[in-house]
């Protein structure tokens, strides 16, 4: 090759226009992850929980005695505090298992019906897979819990009004100030979820039964719940998952209290980076055979 073709060359690489990352992928995987029939009824579930709260509140305490839980007095007070009820009931439980549903179908639910080997011969890198996978279940995570935190709030304010509201240290703020800490509360603890998401990712590449994944991550859910109740234990509490979940109520503070809910993104991120790496490692050397 002459000097002269050669740098023709050089300039022909060198203006070749850098192909964007397209977003189809995690595109068609939102769409497969919403239109499955068991994640829908799943959100209907998660929707069901505030409106129980709201019409169960509103028919028995609408007139709140001096024997009535505070808490309850709180939601006829201002029905912001419908939707933080609700999470406070689902964090537990239901949104973990709609959280553990979508991640233990990952990768897991694609090698049990036999797609996963076509999806890598698309060609799709097993990083990417794994990225899209991951930021589908974060999504699924942020829709979860938002389903809850908008129908308390709809519910809310349909039956108890809006309002200011006071805060756990007992100062009011306005109405904009007040659902705008709600929301932060939401969004902290869909990171939460997504950090357990990813938990679940791992554990489905590791099995090709999507229910076996999805069992596995609530029980570690559970488990984590379970050890952060045992004060003889209390060492291991800062280090586990579930510890700062409930730490969303000092957004509710006057000043808001930073510390325990900064501590428990850290450890979000710190289990999502972990368990994300574990799933690469894990998936880069998986033998795909269906």
């Amino acid at each position: 090759m002459s000097a002269a073709e050669a740098s023709t060359t050089v300039r022909d690489v060198v203006r070749r226009p850098v192909t964007a990352v397209s977003p189809r992928f995690l595109l068609s995987e939102l769409r497969l992850m919403l239109g499955r029939r068991r994640n829908q009824v799943g959100l209907l579930v998660l929707a069901a929980v505030p409106v129980l709260i709201s019409v169960a509140v509103k028919s028995t305490l609408s007139q709140p005695g001096p024997d009535a839980p505070d808490f309850f007095r709180s939601i006829t007070g201002n029905g912001l505090f419908v939707s933080l009820a609700a999470l406070t009931i689902e964090i537990s439980l239901f949104l973990p298992l709609a959280v553990s549903v979508v991640a233990g179908d990952s990768v897991a639910g694609e090698a049990n019906v036999g797609t996963l080997r076509y999806l890598l011969a698309v060609p799709v890198s097993r990083l990417r897979l794994l990225l899209v996978k991951l930021a589908a279940i974060a999504i699924g995570a942020f829709i979860a819990t938002f389903t809850v935190m908008v129908v308390g709030v709809v519910m809310g304010l349909a039956l108890f009004g809006g309002g200011s509201m006071t805060l756990l240290s007992g100062t009011q703020i306005s109405f904009g100030a007040g659902l705008l800490r709600v929301v932060l509360a939401a969004a902290y603890l869909a990171c939460g979820l997504a950090a357990l998401g990813t938990i679940g990712l791992f554990v489905s590449t590791l099995t090709e039964q999507p229910i076996g994944a999805t069992v596995a991550t609530v029980l570690l859910s559970t488990t984590s719940y379970i050890l952060d109740s045992i004060p003889q234990i209390d060492w291991m509490h800062p280090y586990l998952l579930t510890h700062h979940w409930l730490d969303f109520g000092d957004l509710f503070r006057d000043p808001i209290a930073w510390n325990n809910v900064v501590a428990g993104l850290y450890l979000a991120a710190a289990y999502a980076v972990v368990f994300f790496l574990a799933a690469w490692a894990r998936f880069s050397t998986k033998d795909v055979t269906s």
